[in-house]
């Protein structure tokens, strides 16, 4: 047993880069785990940083543009947007999530009164005990929900201290980022190896789609949160704006987040007409907008950015999002490229080189 332990550590692990590359690993990921919480505006200060860089390049790039005067322009211009996004639509959000609040025990009243109907509508599918069950759980949950609610009130002056630090912290944090940020780099490149081509391959392989992925995903949070607000405000549904917010947030968790934003759609749109031809309108429409989104818009922002099977996707999410949270789940695809452009970059043994390149065939040279 111990030979062959050896035999697979000389394989994989006789090359010094190897090694480093998987101490930065273990590092990292111990690193982000252990102070994960602690250090939540430097993260988000680096998500708006790599959305950033790009024009910050473009821009700085033009004749006679100081990389400072041109941080300091898309800065401000971000800065900006964001001020317009929480001074208009985040009231609106707000309000529209106090009236659902408020509105929901008379919404789960006309839902309960569907579900009593459903013996004598389908006797064969749904018995009066099954149904006086699902409304137990239901009024259960309805409490539990009020109860959540109630203690989110209470904590909410410690979530506006937290806002008001993170709304200091970041921008400076964002600044500094953009306008140092060979400096940065350059200093960490004092405490790698010399011999560090392995760290680069994988680093650049990295950083590319880490940039690309964040930019691509805020495109398309924004694209179809206008996109599904405009469509529920015309069809007439109640809480468009709550809604699309919560659909344009959906997209974060691939997969998951689609089938999630679906119950609270069709819920609001069932208590507002019934079975009727609205709702189903309403539904068509929103069908519609995810699969112009799977297939069309993710395509479009992420064509070059990710190439993962769906299941190694769903693996990250459900991994990466039990370790970290709303971070993990963000950055599941990134983290989950970083996992492929590591395998990609790893020493293998033969064999492995003769099946990717064909039984019986042996490596190019």
């Amino acid at each position: 047993m111990i030979p062959l332990l050896q035999r697979w550590f000389n394989r994989y692990f006789s090359d010094p880069q190897v090694i480093v590359l998987a101490l930065l690993l273990v590092f990292g990921f111990t690193f982000v785990l252990l102070a994960g919480d602690v250090l939540a505006p430097l993260f988000a200060a680096i998500i708006i940083a790599y959305l950033l860089d790009g024009p910050c390049e473009r821009l700085a790039g033009l004749p006679g543009m100081p990389r400072t005067l041109a941080v300091s322009i898309i800065l401000l211009f971000f800065m900006t947007f964001v001020a317009i996004l929480l001074g208009i639509f985040i009231p609106l959000v707000l309000q529209q999530a106090g009236e659902f609040l408020r509105e929901l025990p008379a919404m789960m009243g006309k839902g309960q009164q569907a579900l009593l109907q459903l013996p004598e509508q389908y006797p064969n599918l749904f018995s009066e005990q099954q149904v006086q069950e699902l409304n137990t759980t239901i009024r259960a949950e309805v409490g539990r929900l009020g109860q959540r609610a109630l203690s989110v009130s209470i904590s909410s002056i410690v979530g506006l201290i937290t806002i008001m630090v993170y709304l200091i912290l970041v921008p400076l944090l964002v600044f500094f980022f953009l306008k140092d940020k060979q400096q940065i780099l350059s200093w960490t490149q004092d405490f790698m190896p010399d011999d560090d081509s392995l760290v680069r391959q994988v680093w650049g392989e990295v950083n590319t789609k880490i940039g690309s992925y964040v930019r691509g995903k805020f495109m398309e949070i924004v694209i179809v949160w206008c996109v599904t607000y405009v469509t529920f405000a015309l069809l007439g549904l109640n809480y468009a704006m709550l809604l699309s917010v919560l659909v344009g947030l959906s997209v974060i968790i691939p997969y998951v987040g689609a089938a999630l934003a679906t119950l609270p759609i069709a819920f609001v749109a069932y208590v507002q007409w019934g079975p009727e031809t609205p709702f189903w309108y309403v539904m068509f429409a929103y069908g519609v907008i995810q699969f112009l989104d799977g297939n069309l818009l993710v395509p479009l922002l992420f064509s070059e950015v990710v190439k993962l099977h769906p299941v190694a996707i769903i693996t990250a999410v459900l991994l990466f999002g039990g370790l970290w949270g709303v971070w993990g789940v963000f950055f599941a695809i990134p983290l989950a490229t970083l996992f492929q452009a590591v395998l990609n970059a790893w020493p293998r043994n033969k064999r492995s080189k003769m099946n990717q390149n064909g039984a019986g065939e042996s490596p190019p040279a």
